[in-house]
């Protein structure tokens, strides 16, 4: 066992005598040393009920016959960040956590770890650890956040409190309802309720392999949830000692699962990053054609928020994300997973029941195609992303006059003022990776537009980042960035710009020429964060093409 390099020998005696002080016994000393990295904290609705789920992993490793160690690793909730300065620090933690997780694991000769996560860059900053060290690992996410309740329907936070800002703008709410709004629209603990980042995340990791099977879905609170988390930590210490490492799991076969998954669920477009980071670290060499060529190939199965009327907590009383996985089982690529069963064993028999309403057949799919495409073109040379499943066929194609602000800040007093008119592209740059830096998401300004009426009107495009909670024609993700000499920083005012998502086309309309005179004219990018961690994320960090990996 790893362990063993600060367990065994005369010359470990001062570090036994340390772990003696935590309370480990001489038994203890024989068997498998598991660390539970518990994202837990107050801070995050998706994370303050962990504490009975650490209490379960716990108990289950124990039972399995190994010895666990609760490690607390930072998290950021997106929503409360979202449209200040915060939402710079929020893809940046991603580095930080998996950063926290190898330096505990490698320091203290861990021999397996159980991760205990639930929110957008926590999720995939831990498996990004797990892919990097390459030991036996397991992952519990805490579970989606049931739905609230106001006046007989049903509430989410994105379509009931983001996008309500808009309404209460354009007059269309009161008072007296965003207050009963803000108050019901998030009933208690657990990810944000719709297919937003996290709980797409949670789908995709349950795909890859790396959770058990029903794990994503699982409700907050649910005692399913606890079943899971107990089992989960009963089978890290059996994977540590059949030397199951994560790499095992996590190769370009289960990535491709992963994306199939993603594709026929609709979910957040900032899979495409955090799948191309987790690829990295597990040197999995995939290249960002794939989610195109796969989305063109998958057919979206489901229409969950903000891309339809269903909630999470409807995807779980459908069957969950075995039920998705058995209607793609034709697509699927075998590959082993942490409950000892390949995925072609998991998904050769149906789940007990499946509901066709909210999981669809594949011939009565939503679209022939999945839920996310990527864009090319003179604006995007390396490629942009567009949750097409929360798209109008009427807005997948779309030209306009460019609205450009450098900042989301500006943005966002342009269309709270209304000023942004029906048949406009808002242009909001240096807001990237580099650029931010951060790569904010612009949940706020998206929210806002459809609030307003203008969702079927105005589009918005960035090198920043969107909420899995976003919907209507934004682009985000444009490569190269404003702030790296990216075309994104040569668009003026009033310049044409065609959104093409069916052709997966994204182009200004000036010539070469032009662009290469207006990017040679242009300053040179002044760091907008010049001292502390961002700012050395910004000097590090790479293309959003590449995942916005620190490289």
């Amino acid at each position: 066992m790893k362990s063993d390099q600060v367990k065994k020998g005369l010359e470990r005696m001062p570090n036994r005598a340390l772990l003696f002080a935590t309370g480990v016994t001489r038994a203890q000393m024989h068997k498998p040393f598991i660390g539970v990295f518990t994202s837990f904290t107050d801070l995050i609705p998706g994370h303050m009920g962990m504490r009975e789920l650490e209490r379960a992993i716990d108990n289950g490793v124990h039972a399995g016959g190994g010895v666990p160690f609760l490690i607390g690793i930072p998290g950021i909730c997106d929503g409360i960040a979202m449209g200040h300065e915060g939402m710079k620090y929020s893809l940046a933690s991603r580095e930080l956590i998996t950063d926290s997780v190898e330096t505990i694991v490698k320091a203290n000769a861990l021999d397996g770890i159980v991760l205990l996560t639930n929110c957008d860059k926590i999720t995939p900053g831990m498996i990004m650890a797990a892919a990097r060290l390459d030991i036996p690992a397991i992952v519990v996410t805490a579970g989606p956040m049931h739905s609230g309740r106001y006046q007989g329907r049903r509430l989410d936070l994105v379509h009931d409190t983001f996008e309500a800002v808009g309404l209460y703008q354009a007059g269309k709410i009161g008072e007296c309802e965003v207050r009963a709004l803000e108050m019901e629209a998030c009933p208690g603990p657990g990810a944000c309720q719709g297919l937003f980042t996290a709980n797409t995340m949670a789908c995709l990791t349950e795909a890859m392999g790396l959770s058990l099977p029903g794990c994503a879905t699982a409700l907050a609170g649910m005692s399913k949830k606890r079943r899971i988390a107990f089992e989960s930590g009963e089978r890290i210490v059996e994977l540590v000692r059949r030397n199951v490492t994560a790499r095992k799991i996590i190769n370009a076969r289960s990535i491709e699962n992963a994306i199939r998954v993603d594709m026929a669920l609709g979910g957040s477009s900032n899979t495409v990053l955090h799948l191309t980071a987790i690829a990295n670290e597990a040197k999995a060499g995939i290249k960002l054609e794939l989610f195109d060529r796969l989305s063109r190939q998958t057919p979206n199965l489901t229409r969950i928020r903000p891309a339809g009327d269903h909630m999470m907590e409807d995807l779980e009383w459908a069957g969950g994300i075995p039920a998705v996985m058995f209607r793609l089982r034709e697509f699927l690529k075998d590959s082993p997973t942490v409950s000892g069963k390949s995925i072609k064993q998991l998904v050769k028999t149906a789940p007990d029941y499946i509901d066709d309403q909210v999981i669809r057949p594949l011939d009565k799919a939503y679209a022939k195609e999945g839920g996310i495409a990527l864009l090319f073109g003179n604006l995007a040379p390396e490629g942009a992303v567009v949750k097409q499943a929360a798209v109008s066929e009427k807005m997948k194609y779309f030209e306009g006059r460019a609205r450009c602000f450098g900042a989301e800040e500006d943005a966002m007093k342009a269309i709270m003022a209304k000023k942004i008119k029906p048949g406009e592209v808002v242009v909001i740059r240096y807001e990237g990776p580099r650029g931010g830096p951060g790569m904010r998401e612009m949940l706020a300004a998206t929210s806002a537009i459809v609030g307003l009426g203008l969702g079927e009107s105005v589009a918005l495009i960035t090198d920043g980042r969107f909420s899995g909670g976003t919907r209507g024609p934004c682009i985000g993700h444009i490569s190269p960035e404003a702030a790296a000499g990216g075309p994104l920083a040569a668009v003026k005012d009033g310049d044409k710009i065609v959104i093409d998502i069916r052709k997966r086309r994204l182009e200004l309309g000036v010539s070469a020429a032009e662009i290469k005179r207006r990017l040679k004219a242009l300053p040179v990018f002044e760091p907008k964060v010049k001292t502390g961690y961002l700012s050395r994320y910004a000097r590090m960090v790479s293309s959003a093409s590449k995942g916005a990996i620190v490289e």
